[in-house]
């Protein structure tokens, strides 16, 4: 691939078809239904796609032709405005196949649609590549953009899945083909420019008044009625609010009164459905917290519960039983099938092993010590679940299964989560980390487990090259969350996000306030400089729901005890001004560098479910333009031998392809053969199934620009790399230049970026 270098009009461009302009749609023999050609950013031309198809969920169609190169690979790219927001959904048809999947798939729809400007004042450009069968011996190709509604995707039927379109798309600008994966526009563009810098002003500390309102208000609408039990989770609600000393239930009779009410009601639940160890269904993903809460409620109250365990209480069934035996019966039923039940993915193993493992036997461990895990046993399950130790997957018979054998751990060595590549907001688990933490302290005032506190700072730390600076939907000043390159997201852009993404369970100063580590205090100093913590606060305490009220009890402490902290000199590192760097994480094929005022995010190891798919996945940003595209790219890999065919999926690009579209929604990728990565020994797999081995490369190399980028991923293999033949090559690991045409040997689990002038 030839070096290309930046500010200079790509060789590799094909064609350009200029929307709302007539010559350029006449070119291209553009017809439009549904449609409407308006100057637009920068009073540039361009045109909407309309609601009003054949079904609710139908908008318009743009029809057009488009040069491609009959030999190589292709690539198209559309340009849009990157202050526009707006969810509907946009996919590429070639010859009346369409490109990509539209929910998590590893080539993407066109456009997924925005939750917030994605660019403000400026441009971004959308790439994916065209699968080769519908470009070889051709000169030309029919292509169409057609527009949907938005999708949920955790409707469980088509109409909850794929929502009507009841507005004009975001604005169409231009389209192009060409044959390098990064894409170069014309100098002569309109490219636009950066919004000044601008610090809200408002709101501020009164938003802490507001939180207390809001957890109070809660508190008396459950203490209202003393008769009537209340859930599982508020239980454990009012658990934590007794122990938190502004609260109006703080040490009151009547809170406890309410929480003893609540847990018989629990247990007489159990009684006449045994299945509530599993899954009870007031909590939210019931089987990932069994009746844990009301485990951890037990721990909390140990001293004012113990006088009351062997009281004897009503079973509902008529039958009389101590308190104790009863609470003992329902804990380690669930304690006892959240073993034999683990989850696989990395948050959900963190919620299961947590609540339906460790609190479910903290609670027995009031109740009935002799039939408890051992702490160091029960504390295995979270060291697991954290990264610390191997994790095992399900027992049974008390024996381990290993389904991914025994040496894989849920979080890299750098401490980002596998799940199974790198993963943006799915992967922001330092809510549940902190909670694992906190959960290990034997009361409220005295620390937790050392190790666990140990790899709650370093997730931490990991996470904080994936903040980038970006105007918040409201034009100020702030630091955002990076989600295109996470295998598991769908929100773009991501959330305000510093030290710790705001979220129903965790605020942003959780993680700090429990381990006053440096750099999560720095960032939470700087999210007050940039006056966005309260505004995210602020918006915490406008949020619906009871999980949003038990998710704020725990701020105004925490909050506290930060403000409380020294200055602290460290920023998060890909603010401006922060010295350039690279971190990469081999394990989960990712790469966060700084480059200068450009930052580029990549997930090497792309979306490969079943197989090597040879994608990489980039977010590359200038001061001028935003990027995002889906590249092919250089890979090795240890064969198996065996073959993953696409199926004929338009939905999902994962399980079973989720909801199924009309008949004449047909996949450009059916039947395309991708090489499964060689599966190790002991581990059940054929193909067509999920794995985390079968798309793992040993070596990628991926050339992006002016970037060249070799990573090594393997544990035990060294590979060589080559520097380009000629220009001025710098080194951003080390910051040393590198010699054209040098030859470097690449160690296991470490990368090379050079950056080419």
């Amino acid at each position: 691939m030839p070096l290309l270098l930046l500010g200079t009009l790509s060789a590799s461009t094909l064609d350009t078809i200029t929307f709302g302009d007539p010559a350029s749609e006449s070119a291209h023999t553009l017809t439009a239904e549904l449609s409407q050609a308006i100057p637009a950013a920068l009073s540039e031309p361009s045109r909407q796609l309309l609601p009003g198809g054949s079904d609710p969920w139908r908008g318009g169609t743009l029809r057009f032709t488009a040069k491609v190169d009959p030999a190589g690979q292709n690539y198209f790219t559309l340009r849009l405005w990157g202050g526009d927001v707006n969810h509907n959904q946009l996919t590429l048809h070639v010859e009346g196949k369409q490109i990509g999947y539209r929910h998590l798939g590893d080539i993407e729809a066109l456009d997924i649609g925005t939750d917030a400007p994605a660019y403000p004042g400026r441009f971004t450009y959308r790439t994916c590549p065209l699968p080769l069968s519908l470009t070889t011996g051709k000169q030309s190709i029919t292509c169409e953009i057609r527009a949907t509604g938005p999708i949920w995707g955790y409707g469980r039927n088509f109409e909850q899945y794929q929502k009507p379109i009841t507005e004009p798309t975001r604005n169409l600008y231009r389209a192009y083909t060409h044959t390098d994966g990064f894409f170069q526009p014309d100098p002569a563009e309109k490219q636009g420019t950066p919004p000044p810098p601008v610090v809200r002003q408002s709101p501020g500390p009164e938003v802490v008044d507001a939180i207390k309102g809001r957890v109070n208000g809660e508190i008396d609408r459950l203490l209202r009625h003393p008769d009537q039990p209340a859930s599982q989770m508020q239980t454990l609600f009012l658990a934590k609010a007794w122990h938190t000393k502004w609260t109006r239930a703080a040490g009151k009779p009547e809170t406890f009164a309410k929480i003893l009410l609540s847990l018989d009601h629990l247990y007489r639940s159990y009684v006449a459905d045994p299945k509530l160890a599993q899954a009870e269904p007031s909590t939210y993903n019931p089987n990932w917290f069994g009746l844990g809460p009301a485990g951890q409620v037990i721990q909390l109250l140990e001293k004012e519960l113990t006088p009351r365990l062997d009281e004897t209480i009503d079973d509902g069934s008529g039958k009389q039983v101590k308190r104790r035996e009863g609470f003992r019966a329902m804990l380690l039923a669930c304690c006892d099938w959240h073993r034999e039940n683990r989850r696989q993915y990395t948050n959900q193993s963190m919620i299961n092993d947590l609540y339906g493992i460790y609190l479910a036997n903290r609670g027995l461990a009031v109740v009935a010590p002799a039939d408890a895990l051992p702490e160091p046993k029960a504390l295995r399950y979270l060291y697991e679940s954290v990264g610390l130790e191997p994790w095992l997957g399900s027992e049974k018979d008390g024996k381990p299964l290993k389904p991914l054998g025994e040496f894989y751990y849920q979080l890299t060595t750098k401490g980002l989560t596998k799940e199974l590549g790198f993963v943006g907001n799915y992967g922001e688990v330092l809510d549940w980390t902190t909670q694992i933490y906190e959960a290990t302290r034997p009361t409220p005032d005295k620390d937790g487990d050392k190790r666990l506190k140990e790899q709650l700072i370093k997730i931490a730390r990991a996470r904080a090259p994936f903040r980038y600076p970006l105007p918040d939907r409201e034009g100020f000043r702030a630091m955002i969350q990076e989600t295109p390159v996470g295998w598991r997201d769908v929100h773009y852009p991501g959330d305000v996000t510093y030290s710790q993404r705001p979220s129903w369970d965790g605020s942003p100063v959780e993680a700090a306030a429990a381990t006053l580590d440096p750099q999560l205090v720095g960032g939470v100093q700087q999210m007050i400089e940039d006056r966005q913590l309260y505004a995210t606060l602020k918006d915490a305490v406008e949020g619906k729901g009871f999980r949003t009220s038990a998710g704020l009890l725990a701020i105004p402490d925490h909050l506290e005890i930060v403000l409380a902290q020294p200055a602290s000199p460290q920023r998060l590192p890909m603010s401006p001004g922060q010295p350039d760097f690279v971190f990469s994480d081999e394990e989960d094929g990712v790469i966060a560098l700084k480059n200068g005022d450009e930052i580029l995010y990549a997930s090497l190891y792309w979306r490969a479910r079943h197989a090597v798919n040879s994608l990489a996945r980039i977010h590359y940003l200038t001061p001028e333009i935003d990027r995002i595209a889906t590249v092919y790219q250089q890979v090795e890999f240890t064969p198996s031998g065996m073959d993953y065919t696409r199926p004929d999926w338009t939905n999902f690009g994962f399980a079973n392809g989720g909801h199924r579209y009309p008949k004449e929604f047909i996949s450009a990728h059916t039947g395309e053969k991708l090489p499964i990565a060689r599966i190790p020994e002991g581990i059940a797999f054929k193909p067509g199934q999920e794995n985390i081995h079968a798309g793992r490369g040993d070596f990628y190399r991926l050339d992006y620009g002016s970037y060249r980028i070799a990573m090594n991923m393997s544990a035990d293999k060294t590979f060589d790399y080559q520097a380009p033949p000629s220009g001025k090559i710098r080194n951003l690991v080390t910051g040393k230049d590198v010699k054209p045409g040098a030859t470097a040997k690449l160690a296991p689990r470490s990368t090379i970026v050079l950056h080419c002038e």
